[in-house]
């Protein structure tokens, strides 16, 4: 394996030979010329080398290596790769060799406090990089941090966060705290390697200081999911009466629903076609024909989204289906909902942010 100063552990002698004729190296190379050969032959084949897991020393030297070679015969280049791909075919099992890689190997094998533990001990001492570790800790946990830390510590969070997951919890801080934090990242472009591992270790302490939840997931997002499924009658009154007893709670939860009706105000028009391709027709129909007047909307939405080859098709259906029974509308309006829901959280599509009737 090239680890940097050659193929492995072994050695193969020094370099003692030197140029022919030819102008050609001779056969006698050592470990880290022949792991720039097997490099430089990869490279020249179309190989995509990501050489960025090396350390930095051992990356810097391979270059240098490369940069000091000039030419080789073809024996010597062929009898470099059979040596090489003799010691690859001996290996019998590769590890990680660190503990991000080990707990990528066991995910779903190791309970979630485990693996948040070792985690954290390997942020903590050193064995891993911090930043990491901060990549996964939830959106609402990494919005307390933003809070609680230093607007320029809350600046260097986001600008080492992957940029969707730095704007879905952009998305969660007050304007004001966003619009600082926004701008001490203008400040901290020039941050060095030293004080960035540091900053991820005070974040990483920070953030298991935080109260942790015995209950995965807010209130708010555990009722909007129940009454995304339940019965619509059951869904407008429990909505009614949460605005008697928490208007704002209630507002929230209205905000996280995602229901037929709200498919208008939610959904582009451009991703109609492609929901609709992972949905079954009879389904589609059945939710379209037991729509009332109320989710009439939701019905023209739909189809005004497709080509009208395609809609008249779909209203002919429609008017062919006749009656739907409340029960059937409601499982079909359902699976529809549940479809969006999965191609939402696959990457497939984006909802539109929710608004409540007052934000409108």
């Amino acid at each position: 394996m090239i680890d940097g100063s050659g193929f492995g552990a072994g050695s193969f002698g020094g370099f003692d030979g030197g140029f022919d004729e030819g102008g050609f190296v001779s056969r006698v190379l050592t470990s880290r010329q022949k792991a720039a050969v097997v490099v430089r032959y990869l490279l020249a084949e179309g190989a995509d080398l990501d050489l960025s897991a090396l350390p930095p020393s051992a990356q810097a030297a391979l270059a240098e290596e490369i940069a000091s070679m000039d030419l080789i015969d073809r024996d010597t280049r062929d009898s470099v790769i059979e040596e090489f791909c003799t010691q690859i075919e001996a290996v019998g099992l590769h590890f990680p060799g660190t503990i991000d890689g080990a707990l990528s190997l066991l995910d779903g094998h190791l309970s979630e406090a485990t693996s948040s533990r070792l985690r954290r001990m390997a942020a903590l001492s050193g064995a891993s990089d911090p930043w990491q570790r901060i990549a996964t800790l939830p959106a609402n946990m990494l919005a307390e941090l933003a809070r609680t830390e230093a607007c320029e510590i809350a600046a260097v969070m986001f600008q080492k966060l992957p940029v969707p997951r730095a704007a879905e919890v952009f998305g969660q801080l007050e304007p004001e705290l966003a619009r600082q934090i926004a701008y001490a990242m203008s400040l901290t472009g020039g941050i060095e390697l030293p004080a960035l591992r540091r900053i991820g270790l005070a974040l990483v302490h920070a953030a298991d200081l935080l109260p942790q939840p015995a209950l995965e997931g807010g209130p708010v997002e555990k009722v909007g999911a129940i009454l995304n499924f339940s019965l619509a009658s059951t869904r407008d009154a429990v909505l009614a009466g949460l605005d008697d007893d928490d208007a704002q709670f209630a507002e929230h939860v209205r905000k996280a629903i995602f229901t037929w009706s709200n498919i208008p105000v939610r959904i582009d028009p451009r991703d109609i076609p492609r929901i609709i391709r992972e949905i079954d027709g009879i389904t589609l129909t059945r939710a379209m024909a037991g729509s009332g007047q109320k989710d009439q909307p939701t019905v023209e939405f739909i189809l005004a989204a497709l080509s009208t080859r395609l809609a008249d098709t779909m209203r002919e259906d429609i008017t062919a289906m006749g009656k739907v029974s409340t029960k059937d509308t409601e499982e079909a309006m359902n699976t529809v909902v549940a479809t969006i829901r999965r191609m939402e959280a696959a990457g497939d599509l984006f909802l539109i942010a929710g608004e409540t009737d007052e934000d409108s």
